[in-house]
């Protein structure tokens, strides 16, 4: 159906609905493509405002508010398309199209227990980080649901290489309550990868976890979470290779590869080739068609639908954790 017989409503709901969709790292290129087809400047602008503020939540977008980074998520959302940051004790709100900050206000934070284990927390993750990330960044959010006090801690870390036809994420957000004697911490680790040269290739892995800490004191709490943050993802790092390079070697080569049948008679390729375009691609130029690989939470199953060789994922290196 043409955009010119959508109703104003649907054309907003399509064109939220197609950026949203953009992986992480391309959300400009998205916003951009769209305005050559939609025309509508005011209306761009008002739905890459929504959709970019849903994008920066859904992937950990990273700021640097006076030299401290800042992991933007829906847990420090204030409403009003609002962010704030617990380490500046700034609000703000951030436009993703011009990579700025506007409209800052200052805010005060209580000075309580919890908040001085959020700033050992952080100290200690950031050591982590430093340690198993090139470029990685991290924070330590608060939160109070029912009078109970939470930290939340984002990980996140990305490349992003659209001149090399791929961009990669890998993010982590790890929650426990602040409690005497014994938490438990969930964490939810994820990756993202899209490589976009000859094929449409994306790649989504995740996978929740559930652990037990005991609590001692601040200093013990905060070393032992980020031990167990490191001993997690680097299990999980070294299953998704597992399963990559399983994948690759057998799986691929079947999902992929089509043998040829034995007929013992010479292929005319070039006539096949020649019959092909005038065909199918008379004018318009090849097509690739996406690859969509899929991999269940426990790491036991990875499903690919589509064409292309066995080493496109082997190509896109998506795994860049360090040590």
């Amino acid at each position: 159906m043409s955009l010119s017989v959508l109703s104003r409503k649907e054309k907003e709901k399509v064109i939220r609905r197609l950026l949203i969709q953009a992986p992480p790292g391309e959300f400009v290129n998205a916003f951009d493509d769209l305005c050559l087809l939609i025309r509508d400047e005011k209306l761009m602008h008002h739905q890459g405002e929504c959709a970019g503020h849903q994008h920066c939540q859904k992937y950990c977008v990273p700021l640097c508010i006076d030299g401290n980074p800042v992991l933007l998520s829906h847990h420090n959302v204030m409403g009003d398309f609002r962010f704030f940051d617990y380490q500046s004790k700034l609000s703000f709100r951030f436009d993703l199209l011009q990579n700025q900050l506007r409209d800052i206000q200052s805010h005060g934070v209580i000075r309580n227990e919890t908040e001085y284990l959020r700033s050992v927390v952080l100290c200690a993750l950031k050591l982590y980080v430093h340690d198993h990330y090139p470029n990685g960044n991290c924070n330590v959010l608060r939160k109070t649901v029912k009078s109970k006090e939470f930290l939340i801690a984002c990980i996140e870390d990305h490349s992003y290489d659209n001149g090399q036809c791929w961009n990669g994420l890998w993010k982590s957000k790890w929650i426990f309550q602040v409690n005497p004697f014994l938490t438990q911490v969930t964490g939810r680790i994820f990756v993202q990868a899209h490589f976009f040269r000859f094929v449409n290739l994306h790649i989504e892995i995740s996978k929740d976890l559930k652990e037990s800490l005991e609590v001692v004191n601040q200093a013990q709490l905060a070393i032992s979470f980020a031990r167990l943050v490191e001993e997690q993802e680097n299990k999980f790092q070294a299953a998704v290779l597992e399963e990559l390079q399983e994948l690759s070697n057998e799986a691929l080569r079947k999902i992929l590869r089509r043998d040829l049948p034995v007929t013992r008679t010479l292929i005319d390729w070039q006539r096949i080739i020649s019959d092909l375009n005038l065909v199918m691609y008379p004018k318009l130029g090849i097509l690739t068609r996406p690859i969509v690989l899929s991999v269940n939470s426990q790491l036991k199953s990875l499903t690919v639908t589509g064409k292309q060789s066995v080493d496109l994922i082997l190509q896109s290196r998506f795994i860049y954790k360090g040590k």
